[in-house]
This record gives C-alpha cells, sequence and structure tokens, in this order.
C-alpha cells in the first residue's frame, strides 16, 4: 500500500470515528471538559470563555449568540451547528 493510501485511509477512519463519538453539546449546561469534548475547534481557553460569558450574561438564547464570545467566530459556530443544543440551564426551575 502506498503511503498516500495508508495515510488516506487513517484519515477517514478518524474523521468517521470522530463523527460517530460527537455528541450534541448543550451550550447552557456544559461544563468546560464537555465544551472542549464536544466542539470543534474549543480547546480549554475558549470552552472557559464560554462558561465565563454565559455566567455573566445568562443562558444563550440563539445558537449564533455563541459567537459574543470573544474566541469564537461565525465560522466556529457553524463548524458545530449540527452538535450544538439549546435547553435552559442545569440549575433553572421547572
Amino acid at each position: 500500500m502506498s503511503l498516500f493510501r495508508y495515510l488516506l485511509a487513517v484519515g477517514l477512519l478518524a474523521f468517521s470515528w470522530a463523527a460517530v463519538a460527537a455528541q450534541p453539546v448543550n451550550i447552557n449546561n456544559a461544563d468546560s471538559e464537555a465544551l472542549v469534548d464536544g466542539l470543534v475547534g474549543v480547546g480549554p481557553q475558549k470552552a472557559l470563555a464560554i462558561v465565563r460569558y454565559r455566567q455573566q450574561h445568562g443562558p444563550f438564547k440563539r445558537i449564533e449568540d455563541l459567537s459574543l464570545v470573544d474566541g469564537i467566530g461565525a465560522k466556529t459556530v457553524e463548524q458545530n451547528r449540527p452538535n450544538i443544543r439549546l435547553g435552559a440551564p442545569a440549575d433553572a426551575k421547572q
């Protein structure tokens, strides 16, 4: 097997595993670890920024509001849109 085919096969396996492993993330109650694990392009610093923004401004009302967080752009929001969920914060009274 050529190196190119090998790398292509490894890349496809990694991509398909990531697609299967991705779970929806509720951005209104996920902790920073869940945000890092569930959102593409979101590392520990951006995840903490999301949590801080939520603490200061309240829950996100629209998925697009995630781009109001420093370091999170529209491209990141669009990449993650299929996995982003909105819901009441965990401590909200029903």
